[in-house]
């Protein structure tokens, strides 16, 4: 199915701001299983073994590269979201690697077990996992069949 009047592409890439870029790849190198690419001091690319077309850089956040209006600052705000098969198993992986939890592990009523944690350079980075709404929930927001 072809998308009339959108942009075609053929990668997703996400670039982050970053203090230090080699730092901040090999923290999702370490921990979340991403490898990495090109580095060129200011740039570092790294990509996912089971996802060849997403791509997840970083930039030094005063590189020339970036619009003069963001230079130089730390942007805060944006959360990278994985969705993973045995969310309990990863919270407890991730924690007993040390990683800052900044919401514990919890069950949504709208179908998500979830958790935060710190990552670099001012980001959030959520691991969850799909499971069963909360009928009650769903009724209470107009959901319920």
């Amino acid at each position: 199915m072809q998308l009339e009047g959108f942009v075609r592409f053929t990668l997703m890439g996400v670039a982050v701001a970053a203090e230090d870029p080699a730092v901040s790849a090999a923290w999702f190198v370490e921990h979340f299983g991403f490898k990495g690419g090109i580095d060129l001091g200011w740039y570092v690319n790294t990509q996912h073994p089971e996802h060849p077309n997403l791509s997840l850089d970083f930039v030094q956040r005063d590189h020339e590269s970036w619009p003069q209006v963001t230079r130089g600052k730390n942007i805060v705000g944006t959360l990278l979201a994985f969705l993973v098969a045995d969310v309990d198993a990863e919270f407890a992986r991730l924690t007993s690697a040390g990683l800052a939890v900044v919401m514990p592990l919890t069950t949504e009523g709208w179908g998500q077990r979830r958790f935060q944690v710190a990552g670099p350079d001012g980001l959030l980075v959520e691991v969850l996992q799909m499971v069963a709404p909360d009928p009650r929930w769903l009724a209470d927001n107009g959901l319920a069949e």
